[in-house]
């Protein structure tokens, strides 16, 4: 998982010198790390060493300063939880630059509490709050003016939860999982075959395959003291 965090096999060779060359603080190759984001919007890639790379030049260069790719590039972090993604992005975004087009408003203040609110609850884990947020009237221009150009956006906050219920559960309601993951009926029963569960008809519950996270397993810890090693704590107890 980290080498592909590194370098995903989705990336470009082009995209591969500019992040990891001399060229990533080139400020004329903003435009091409720009295109590569949008090209991950459309086609539900992710790739955060570029997606900082960004930042790291708007940091650098406040003239290049574009909140619509800002929000953007942090939509694409928060699915990435709980990995470290989000927090990274927003460490640069500390010292930000004023808006150099005073001709629109900048969206990005008042979106960055948000988007911070939503990270929260996914990283807590608080799936059934999340979709409350999200769906609220109140982040109707998030939903209308930016989720709903990241294609699969939903689908990635809903592989978070599955990621969090393999990690801690073998079995599930279909009542609880349905809130974790905002679906219901026949679309929640696709998403469960999707992944390959099973689901007992008479209890409603959801059998989720063993993995290395959710098997309770017990250890043995022995450790082997030599007689010379205790004489010498016997003794220097004595001494003492």
């Amino acid at each position: 998982m980290a080498s592909s965090w590194i370098s995903p096999p989705t990336r470009t060779e082009l995209i591969e010198d500019l992040v990891s060359g001399v060229d990533r603080y080139n400020p004329s190759n903003v435009s091409i790390l720009e295109d590569y984001l949008y090209h991950q919007i459309r086609s539900e890639e992710y790739d955060c060493l570029a997606n900082l790379a960004i930042l790291k030049l708007y940091q650098f260069n406040p003239e290049l300063y574009n909140p619509d790719v800002i929000v953007n590039i942090l939509l694409k972090a928060l699915t990435a939880s709980p990995l470290p993604d989000f927090n990274l992005c927003i460490s640069l975004l500390d010292e930000r630059p004023p808006n150099v087009n005073t001709d629109e408003p900048d969206p990005l203040p008042s979106l960055l509490p948000t988007l911070k609110g939503l990270h929260s609850l996914l990283y807590r884990c608080r799936f059934p709050a999340f979709w409350k947020a999200y769906r609220s009237e109140e982040l109707e221009n998030l939903r209308d003016n930016y989720t709903v150009e990241v294609v699969g956006f939903e689908n990635a906050v809903r592989e978070v939860a599955i990621r969090a219920v393999k990690a801690a559960f073998t079995q599930i309601s279909t009542t609880r999982l349905g809130s974790y993951l905002d679906l219901t009926g026949a679309d929640l029963e696709a998403y469960i075959r999707k992944l390959g569960w099973t689901i007992d008809p008479s209890s409603s519950v959801v059998n989720i395959p063993p993995n290395p996270d959710n098997q309770i397993e017990a250890t043995v810890v022995q450790e082997s003291i030599n007689l010379p090693q205790l004489t010498k704590v016997i003794s220097h107890a004595a001494k003492a």
